[in-house]
């Protein structure tokens, strides 16, 4: 049998789909995301939310508030792609030169409006909802300056929920946790000092490049070879 929220969803699945692939062929990386960001605020205005722009840049916030609950919900999303060139030929491939959506934010902002546009139809909850379009979150710090430009000083949450999909979660399973709950993409900015010498006597000098490359190798091993980054070790 299939649940009556998933039927009232398919009811506009194609159409979403191809907002996916729309979102797929224009891809538009961190603080950069104009075409998005547009689009995003145009269904959301269609659809009865109110509408602010200008977070963080390019970053988009839709609130709905219904009936005279008092909790502030938020969801949110982000909407960058990668810099990255695509070459899986599928039709709806990216058709911009250097950029793809190769981490699969075009399906977290479709799933957003996906969900904006159910919640707007339905309002089958009392209080206030907030959407968070997030610019900038590959490789840069959206999240982090929307906050500071004061995110949640004029859109307050009570609680707020972020998605990421998950290569591997078992299809129609949602994996869900208070806090992290996937491993970062860090950046580590390591200086190796040497000692120099004579080519005649190498053991009395500290050769720099040996030592990163040593260095190299065991970081990589660290979750290669010896934790998963999904184990929490603090």
């Amino acid at each position: 049998m299939t649940h009556p929220l998933l039927e009232a969803l398919q009811v506009n699945e194609a159409q979403f789909i191809a907002l996916r692939r729309r979102f797929h062929q224009q891809p538009e990386i961190g603080f950069e995301e104009h075409q998005t960001s547009s689009e995003v605020a145009r269904l959301l205005g269609e659809w009865g939310y109110e509408v602010h722009r200008g977070l963080a840049g390019t970053g988009v916030v839709g609130t709905l508030r219904v009936g005279e609950g008092k909790k502030r919900l938020g969801l949110r999303a982000d909407m960058d792609a990668l810099p990255m060139q695509e070459r899986s030929g599928k039709p709806w491939a990216s058709q911009v030169e250097g950029r793809f959506h190769g981490c699969g934010h075009d399906g977290h902002t479709t799933t957003l409006l996906y969900a904006a546009e159910y919640l707007a139809r339905t309002r089958q909850f009392t209080g206030t909802l907030q959407l968070i379009f997030q610019p900038a979150e590959e490789l840069l710090y959206g999240g982090r300056v929307m906050v500071e430009d004061g995110l949640f000083d004029q859109f307050p949450c009570d609680a707020i929920f972020g998605l990421h999909n998950m290569p591997g979660q078992p299809l129609g399973k949602i994996g869900l946790r208070d806090g992290a709950m996937m491993a970062s993409s860090d950046t580590l900015h390591i200086e190796v000092k040497g000692v120099g010498g004579h080519g005649a006597v190498p053991e009395h000098t500290v050769d720099a490049t040996l030592v990163a490359c040593h260095i190299t190798l065991a970081l990589q091993s660290i979750v290669s070879r010896n934790i998963t980054p999904f184990e929490r070790r603090w």
